[in-house]
């Protein structure tokens, strides 16, 4: 079944190196750009993009011509997402890439499996020295409660644009029996002036209900 360790076919090890190499490039780019327009993007979605394209040009130079392999591939692969427990980004990549390092192995690119494996590696920790996406993790969620018969539509933007650079309402929701509303906002930090000065300030208008700022729960970073 192993023909060669590093050739089978029409591959060859420049040429998976340099489709490599460009995959991880493209994918940098492709990041950037989606980053810069999404303002709620996660570090880990963003890690994700970089990486993706690096697996998946693999995985198509493996199974190129052959229609069965590709058809059980795409099987495979939609069990990572639909038939297993939910997670974030990295941790849905991560298991997309041990089935990826199976697939090439049991085809018998053992030396395509060792260099996806090997760039991998090499391209995670160079986004971890250069801190790549490390400005997303500025994201927090907030809430504030307020009284029911309070009109909370434009109650607190002069607030929120003074000290986030970007705040999106995500949800209103009641609690407390309905007697309390309770507002949700994707914040991001954009100014140098302490939290407590913020918080206090909500508390002069929400009637001194509960605030809080808080990291954003990881059920927010899924795919």
């Amino acid at each position: 079944m192993i023909d060669s360790i590093f050739t089978r076919g029409s591959l060859n090890i420049g040429n998976v190196l340099l489709v490599l190499c460009l995959a991880v490039v493209l994918g940098i780019i492709a990041s950037i750009l989606y980053t810069k327009q999404n303002k709620n993007a996660t570090r880990s979605f963003a890690v994700t993009l970089v990486i993706l394209p690096l697996i998946t040009s693999t995985v198509i130079m493996v199974v190129n011509g052959n229609l069965g392999a590709g058809i059980a591939v795409a099987g495979s692969f939609s069990l990572i997402r639909f038939r297993s427990a939910q997670g974030t980004g990295q941790e849905i990549l991560a298991v997309f890439l041990s089935a990826s390092l199976g697939l090439c192995l049991g085809a018998g690119y053992v030396g395509i499996a060792c260099l996806l494996l090997l760039v991998y590696a090499i391209t995670m920790i160079l986004l971890q020295m250069a801190h790549f996406g490390t400005g997303l993790d500025k994201q927090r969620e907030l809430r504030i409660s307020i009284p029911e018969a309070l009109d909370y539509e434009g109650l607190f933007d002069d607030l929120l644009a003074a000290h986030f650079s970007f705040c999106e309402l995500e949800s209103v929701r009641t609690i407390e029996m309905g007697t309390v509303y309770q507002l949700i906002y994707r914040v991001v930090s954009g100014s140098n002036q302490p939290d407590k000065q913020f918080l206090d300030a909500v508390r002069t208008r929400n009637g001194n209900l509960p605030v809080s700022l808080g990291k954003v729960p990881n059920s927010r970073n899924e795919m």
